[in-house]
């Protein structure tokens, strides 16, 4: 008699499709208004505290928001990040003073903070486990394409309407997320306290696959910063261009990752995702020639999406049902962090070094990843 085949669990549900909404919209309020508000500071050590501030109050409030989750709920705790996310973003609209643009960015980052660790918790748990790394690229389809657009999207209409348009579209799209959070589940088995988030840290199956993954954060966090400052000399398309090849890319690898982590598993595709980010950055290196710099963003992005999909999911197979609080608020805190550290050290360096130094740096400093993998991978073993 011929063996029957368990059909697969369905991927996209009710609730998956409501959260995908409010995965956009969250999108949309972060990543439109990224390399604009930098613009809006008029200097390079203006720009590095702003991105800084935003990334640092994000990291500091990912910590917590499992704690939050576990006393609010998913729906409350996400639709109070939307709306810390997006609402103070109205304020730059008539304020560019440094002390406002810092205190919208710690206040934004904190919502973002909440909308991430919150939301990626709740994700994992609509997602069958035999289909995670599927599953998690779907949601990464959705996010990368919205960021793709809005990314560059925010420069082109900051240079030909003004600032105050991009900071209103922003408030607008993000609080209209809202309608979404109500059809989503408001509790799961899953929520955590903090102490799930601290007992994570201790746990090196979980920290080493985090730490790989900011390395090629930490790129990320310097060409949103400083890409359309070293492409000024460069034709006005360049900087939208670059900005749109990163996470076009991002968003491919990140869906062929997921196909491909399913069936071979996700910590093959570590050490390909680590030399991508790097030769990527070090192509940006070539400031003078728009090839380079849309070539170099393209190969960053490619890396950066394997390495998004390929540690998420490693991660989550790695905790019991539960433990998804944790997972969420760690890779995401590894994220951010290696966004600031990104940022804050360009910052400091790009003064006195120039453009071309910085992201050579920058690329050499994320080879250390390697041996973390290699030690990673016999640790599994």
């Amino acid at each position: 008699m011929a063996l029957q085949t368990l059909p697969r669990p369905r991927l996209v549900t009710r609730p998956v499709l409501l959260r995908l909404v409010s995965i956009a919209g969250s999108a949309v309020g972060f990543y439109l208004p990224l390399s604009v508000v930098p613009m809006l500071a008029h200097s390079s050590a203006g720009a590095g505290l702003a991105t800084v501030a935003l990334l640092v109050a994000t990291v500091v409030v990912e910590l917590v928001t499992p704690q939050l989750v576990g006393r609010i709920g998913y729906r409350w705790s996400l639709g109070l990040g939307l709306f810390l996310l997006g609402a103070p973003t109205v304020v730059l609209a008539f304020e560019s003073s440094p002390l406002a643009i810092i205190a919208v960015s710690l206040v934004r980052g904190a919502g973002f903070a909440v909308c991430t660790v919150a939301g990626g918790a709740l994700t994992a748990t609509l997602i069958p486990a035999e289909r995670r790394g599927e599953g998690l690229a779907l949601i990464g389809v959705v996010s990368g394409v919205t960021s793709l657009i809005a990314l560059p999207l925010g420069v082109w209409a900051a240079h030909r309407w003004g600032f105050g348009p991009v900071f209103v579209a922003t408030a607008a799209a993000t609080l209209l997320a809202l309608l979404s959070v109500p059809g989503l589940p408001a509790r799961t088995p899953a929520a955590e306290g903090h102490r799930g988030v601290l007992s994570g840290l201790r746990s090196p199956a979980l920290t080493r696959p985090a730490l790989i993954f900011a390395a090629s954060t930490t790129a990320v966090g310097v060409i949103v910063t400083y890409l359309p400052l070293a492409a000024a000399g460069l034709p006005a398309w360049v900087a939208p261009a670059a900005l749109l090849a990163q996470p076009a890319a991002a968003t491919a690898a990140r869906w062929l990752a997921g196909r491909l982590g399913d069936r071979r598993g996700p910590a093959r595709l570590l050490t390909p995702g680590i030399l991508l980010a790097a030769a990527g950055t070090a192509a940006l290196a070539l400031t003078s020639s728009p090839a380079a710099m849309v070539t170099g963003s393209l190969l960053l992005g490619a890396g950066f999406g394997v390495l998004q999909n390929a540690t998420l999911t490693l991660m989550f197979n790695r905790v019991p049902a539960g433990g998804e609080n944790t997972v969420s608020a760690i890779w995401n805190s590894a994220y951010d962090l290696g966004m600031a550290a990104g940022a804050m050290a360009a910052g400091l360096i790009v003064g006195a070094a120039g453009y071309p130094a910085t992201f050579l740096l920058t690329a050499a400093l994320m080879l250390p990843a390697l041996p973390l993998i290699r030690r990673d991978r016999r640790a599994a073993r």
